[in-house]
């Protein structure tokens, strides 16, 4: 997976997840909150229909109590069964009658089932609706649940009813409302409810597919923008990589047209002019004495040779190590007598790979280098150790300082801080500079764990 790819999925899987889980919440909790709504409303619907029931139980028995209270006689009983069958209310709201028995003595809808004795008469789902009623109106009176045939629609629809008992009379007396349309109220709530689920889950995935989007672009811009930051670095580092190859090549042709060459042709003159001296027996011994100049010529060159080649690559480093390489450098700069320098190994010989070992050394030539040039310090001190999994080289000098962020203004300037930071940054390392009154401090530091990286 590319690392543009890589970006967009890291960013995207994260709030995809949380969009998920806020679909998943806000589902929950409008189902909750639906089915609150659903128990609230059916409770007022149910308290409204107690209520309407009881009120209308309540005037039919008040239409008939002056007879009820007066007289036990047939023309009396009759008269209030003539009263109750014909109160009513809409299409389906009547008022029944049957007696302790369970004979039917008032149903103006049913008026077939008039003297028919219903006692163990079962409904549609096997209930004894009638017993109920009346085991119901005798313990008391109150409400009971049942299914019954609608008589506007001839479907069975389930009903509430209302009864009480008039023991006097041996009767029972009641009416009933239909809670169809009860339950198609809270269908459409229910219907409702899902149709808002709906949408809002719709809303979260038309919000999440946009936010997606729009992180998409975004790490697309970014990643080309990146890219083409990345391309000029790129470029600039190609043109430095040059330009340093140039540069040495520049110094090593000064170090053998001003060094080697001129040594060369000097030992080829005190060569020639010793072989001219030989021909004459005088002239020997001071022919020898030449030839001797030139071995000590030759030596130097020898030595001239051996320091360019080691500050083109030191075989030292391959041969012993890191730490012996460093030990070598600074014994090197001592012997010179430029400056005082100090070593100090706290780490393993060879401690990581050979790659990152070469971007320590070449850090520390060019620490070494820029302190001689510029800070006019006396003395260096070079450390080299292991912490937590890192190689830290610390450079130390007793320079005049400088001032880091005035440098890093001037692209002409710095060069080698700059050249540090990129071999470092080549590796996964990190550098660092602190520099004052007392003198600059540059720290280097590399992860071992990137030892096998490089390696592979």
């Amino acid at each position: 997976m590319k690392l543009r790819h890589k970006i967009i999925f890291y960013a995207a899987t994260p709030l995809l997840i949380s969009f998920a889980v806020i679909a998943v919440v806000v589902w929950h909790q409008t189902i909750r909150l639906g089915d609150q709504q659903r128990h609230s409303i059916q409770e007022a619907y149910q308290s409204s229909k107690d209520a309407e029931l009881r009120h209308y139980v309540d005037l039919a028995e008040h239409s008939i109590s002056h007879l009820y209270a007066r007289s036990d006689t047939e023309a009396a009983k009759r008269e209030a069964l003539k009263i109750l069958a014909q109160l009513d209310y809409g299409d389906d709201g009547y008022f029944f009658a049957y007696d302790f028995d369970g004979n039917t003595l008032v149903h103006p809808r049913q008026p077939e089932l008039l003297g028919r004795n219903m006692w163990n008469w079962e409904n549609v789902d096997g209930t004894k609706t009638i017993r109920l009623l009346i085991d119901r109106a005798r313990n008391g009176g109150g409400y009971e649940r049942y299914l019954w045939s609608k008589p506007s629609s001839s479907t069975v629809a389930p009903k509430l009813a209302y009864v009480i008992a008039l023991p006097k009379w041996g009767w029972i007396i009641g009416t009933g409302i239909y809670l169809d349309d009860v339950d198609a109220a809270l269908a459409k709530i229910d219907e409702q409810v899902s149709g808002h689920n709906r949408d809002t889950m719709r809303m979260i995935a038309i919000i999440a597919l946009l936010a997606v989007a729009a992180v998409a672009s975004l790490g697309l811009l970014f990643n080309l923008s990146e890219q083409r930051v990345a391309d000029v670095k790129l470029r600039e580092l190609a043109q430095r990589v040059v330009l340093s190859q140039e540069e040495e090549r520049a110094r090593v042709s000064r170090d053998l047209h001003d060094g080697i060459s001129q040594h060369l042709v000097s030992i080829k003159l005190q060569s020639e002019a010793a072989i001219i001296k030989l021909e004459a027996p005088q002239q020997v011994e001071a022919a020898r004495r030449a030839f001797e100049h030139t071995v000590q010529q030759m030596n130097r060159l020898l030595g001239e040779i051996r320091h360019i080649s080691h500050d083109l690559r030191p075989a030292i480093l391959d041969d012993l190590g890191l730490g012996s390489a460093l030990q070598f450098l600074c014994d090197e700069w001592g012997a010179h007598g430029k400056m005082q320098v100090d070593f100090s190994c706290k780490a393993q010989e060879n401690p990581a790979s050979a790659m990152i070992n070469t971007v320590m050394f070449r850090v520390a030539q060019e620490a070494l280098n820029n302190t001689w040039r510029h800070a006019q310090a006396t003395a260096v001190s070079l450390e080299l150790a292991e912490e937590h999994g890192w190689l830290v080289l610390v450079v130390r000098d007793n320079g005049a300082g400088f001032d880091p962020g005035q440098i890093a203004k001037h692209p002409k300037q710095g060069i080698g801080l700059r050249n540090m930071a990129e071999r470092l940054g080549a590796v996964g390392g990190s550098f660092s500079v602190s520099s004052g009154p007392d003198g600059t401090t540059v720290t280097a530091r590399v992860s071992l764990s990137t030892k096998e990286a490089l390696h592979a």
